[in-house]
């Protein structure tokens, strides 16, 4: 079966480069794809994707060494399936605040007798199988090669932190700042640099450390998110194709307006 690259870098201490894709285009995911992070997650949650639109996502990342990921919608156990059928090689679940949450989590994204995953890895098989078995040695390695991650984002999840980094199946956390600031009284954007915010962050990472779990963590900025590699997340998210998009046209727009006054 195909490597997880992501795990290798872990593996040896390092921290992923992640790219974001909000934009529903095979184009445009191809493009991020061939600009050096080291994986793209296609967001289902936020982002303007169906499925359909996913797996052409997916095919177009694996045109490249890119490691795909998929932030489903919800703690749906028919979602988080049917992506990594799709050949997702990680999922990002919103909202997990406590164990049993977790559990339900990594209990859909793992084959038996680990999980309930259900088989049948339709695109998967091709992606990530081995090609001497025509793919069909998949799922004798999908429970180590792929990634579930989740995402920890209230108050009540911090509070549960230890408890969800203990269950069997979580490979990493991710922090989504936004919610995380409205959720302790601040603002999403804004409010990331409030006091109340760092200490969570900061809190969140501390026990990921403890029990040998990466976490990872959305940035607006490269700057930013080498201040959280620094900080000890070893997951970074670097803006998104929307934003990157819509900053490079405003920029070069703002200078020819300026040029022309």
């Amino acid at each position: 079966m195909r490597k997880n690259t992501i795990k290798q870098i872990w593996a040896r201490g390092g921290a992923v480069v992640n790219g974001w894709c909000s934009i529903p285009s095979s184009f445009s995911a191809e493009v991020m794809a061939h600009q050096g992070f080291d994986s793209l997650c296609i967001d289902m949650q936020h982002g303007a994707v169906d499925y359909q639109v996913a797996v052409t996502m997916l095919q177009a990342i694996s045109t490249t060494s890119v490691i795909p990921i998929v932030r489903v919608p919800w703690n749906d156990p028919g979602q988080l399936m049917k992506m990594l059928d799709a050949g997702a090689y990680g999922v990002i679940c919103p909202m997990i605040n406590n164990r049993a949450q977790a559990e339900a989590l990594a209990a859909a994204c793992k084959y038996p007798p680990m999980g309930i995953r259900s088989f049948g890895p339709i695109r998967a098989k091709y992606y990530a199988g081995g090609s001497s078995h025509g793919g069909g040695d998949y799922h004798e390695f999908a429970n180590d090669e792929t990634i579930v991650m989740a995402q920890i984002e209230t108050a009540e999840a911090i509070e549960n932190i230890d408890e969800i980094l203990d269950v069997p199946g979580i490979d990493a956390v991710y922090v989504g700042p936004s919610d995380l600031a409205m959720a302790l009284g601040s603002e999403p954007r804004a409010g990331q640099n409030d006091a109340v915010v760092i200490e969570a962050k900061k809190t969140i990472v501390e026990a990921c450390k403890r029990h040998g779990v990466p976490a990872g963590i959305h940035t607006p900025s490269a700057e930013v998110a080498l201040k959280m590699v620094a900080d000890g997340y070893q997951f970074v998210t670097i803006a998104s194709d929307d934003r990157f998009l819509m900053m490079m046209a405003k920029a070069e727009v703002t200078a020819i307006r300026s040029a022309l006054k």
